[in-house]
């Protein structure tokens, strides 16, 4: 009976460490300032500066591509210094410093320059900031504090979309299309919780002493060990077809759904994805990863199957919803599985890798969406069904070969 009072109390939130809510209020402030942004940017580029479906997967390809380059030396570079806390904070000081620039721009190319920028923050910050709650936390509550984090995150960025889709009612309460006034007032609105961002992680936070003697980190796949490498070409592949949610927005706007009733949506998704979190990512920490993972992944396939049939405007508002309980259970569950996978020591460099082998993925990703929604040159695409199908059909796949896997874990220090 004390052997269960134990474990019921170090599984409570309660007893995650200051720096995960630090980091976790940190996300949540930042997701603020993003989403109010970068969830009516497709909007803006397509109804403002009236931009092509193919444009906009490239811009959201080397968007996350260009963060990509930087995850890994990132990651690499906070497990050379024995540092994970300044990296995080000035990754995400970039990403503050980058969104003003959203209000001046006037171009496509003006407009994916800022995109990138904002990424690079991000491609700093990404690495650090996960190591950092891996390090602060033990083991058997890993899911936890991952799924806390993902939740104050998902939090963030339904408060953003709320205080975006006030600033949408007030001002084209009825209009299809976003106007560019309308979108200049929601870049300034997301510039004061981009600026909490950043001080909340450089106060709040604090590096986790490393007192064991350690080899200085290299950048290789052979370091990282073979159950990582096996569990990123499994993941990797899931992610080939988990095109930018871009692609999402204009499927709702293409069904009828206007400006308004997009932000609704949104919002709805983020408040079911917020609600799952938590939960899904304790759930991982009592029946493993690996189950919550393939369920969230055909959670994700029939919902891809619903986007590519769908035929109304309401049925996208359902489907979204829907598409929360994927990311709350599969999203902050596989950041927590790259840390059982590899020693402590590796974990910048192995989060590192992670998120930078996925953003070099969603290049591909988002372009082959672009292409199968609208073609190239002369050809005309397939139609806004295509993208959908084809993610459905990867996810289904990534889901088996998840479930046939037999991972290893790695022994803690």
């Amino acid at each position: 009976m004390e052997e269960k009072s134990s474990t019921e109390r170090k599984s409570s939130l309660r007893a995650l460490s200051r720096n995960v809510w630090a980091v976790s209020l940190t996300s949540f402030f930042m997701d603020i300032s993003s989403e109010m942004v970068v969830n009516i940017l497709p909007l803006f580029l397509s109804n403002v500066l009236g931009v092509g479906i193919n444009i906009i997967g490239l811009i959201e390809g080397i968007a996350e591509a260009t963060a990509s380059l930087l995850k890994v030396f990132s990651g690499w570079l906070s497990d050379r210094l024995r540092a994970r806390k300044w990296l995080a904070v000035t990754g995400y000081a970039i990403s503050a410093l980058a969104k003003p620039f959203f209000y001046f721009a006037s171009t496509w190319q003006a407009v994916a320059g800022v995109r990138w920028a904002d990424r690079v923050g991000k491609g700093v910050r990404s690495a650090p900031r996960d190591a950092l709650v891996a390090d602060s936390i033990e083991e058997h509550q890993r899911g936890l504090a991952f799924g806390f984090h993902r939740a104050a995150d998902t939090g963030g960025a339904m408060l953003g979309l709320i205080i975006a889709l006030a600033v949408v009612w007030t001002l084209q309460s009825q209009a299809v299309d976003l106007s560019r006034h309308t979108f200049q007032i929601v870049v300034l609105a997301s510039l004061i919780p981009a600026v909490l961002a950043v001080i909340s992680l450089a106060l709040g936070a604090k590096d986790v002493p490393i007192t064991s003697k350690r080899d200085r980190p290299k950048i290789t796949f052979k370091g990282l060990g073979k159950p990582f490498l096996t569990f990123m070409v499994i993941v990797g592949l899931f992610d080939l077809g988990n095109s930018s949610d871009a692609f999402l927005v204009l499927r709702a706007q293409e069904r009828g759904l206007n400006v308004v009733g997009v932000l609704g949506m949104l919002v709805t998704f983020n408040l079911v994805y917020t609600l799952i979190s938590t939960p899904a990512g304790s759930l991982s920490d009592r029946i493993g990863r690996q189950k919550v993972i393939v369920g969230g992944w055909l959670v994700y396939a029939l919902i891809y199957l619903g986007f590519a049939v769908v035929g109304r405007g309401w049925h996208i508002w359902v489907l979204y919803a829907l598409y929360g309980v994927y990311y709350g259970l599969a999203y902050g569950t596989t950041k927590a599985m790259v840390a059982d996978l590899v020693p402590a020591d590796l974990r910048g460099t192995a989060y590192g890798t992670y998120n930078a082998v996925l953003g070099i993925l969603d290049f591909p990703a988002s372009l082959i969406a672009g292409f199968l929604w609208g073609g190239v040159g002369a050809w005309k695409g397939f139609g806004p069904s295509a993208p959908f199908f084809f993610g459905a059909a990867l996810s289904l796949m990534a889901a088996l070969l998840m479930a046939s896997w037999k991972a290893p874990v790695c022994c803690e220090e």
